[in-house]
């Protein structure tokens, strides 16, 4: 369930931004545009088709990110990420032994200067 709301919530936000980028400007935004007689200063800006588009596509993601947050609270199981790591037993791994090598200095038990040999 969670996959298919994410998927059209991902559709919705590409939608939402082509049809915004299509729209066309109404100036003032960075100093260019459209301008002309209504804008943004007039009593109200007609309702095109874009427009009403627009709504649509920006309530329906919202309701899709309304609807992805709950089901995500609901299958987090009321605990936090480190509660779930901290029961987890931690993986016990011995570490290998050294080999004995000649390079290697005597442990501390060994009666054995700690000079290298002349051989």
């Amino acid at each position: 369930m969670e996959n298919v709301v994410l998927i059209i919530h991902l559709l919705l936000a590409l939608s939402l931004i082509g049809v915004v980028l299509m729209q066309r400007s109404e100036g003032g935004g960075l100093g260019m545009g459209g301008g002309g007689g209504g804008g943004a200063m007039s009593g109200r800006a007609a309702a095109t088709a874009m427009g009403k588009l627009t709504w649509i596509l920006a309530i329906g993601f919202i309701c899709t990110s309304i609807a992805l947050t709950i089901i995500s609270a609901r299958n987090s199981a009321g605990g936090s990420v480190m509660d779930r790591i901290s029961d987890q037993p931690a993986a016990t791994q011995e570490a290998p032994e050294a080999p004995v090598s000649d390079l290697l200095p005597p442990a501390e038990g060994e009666n054995v200067p700690l000079v290298p040999r002349a051989d």
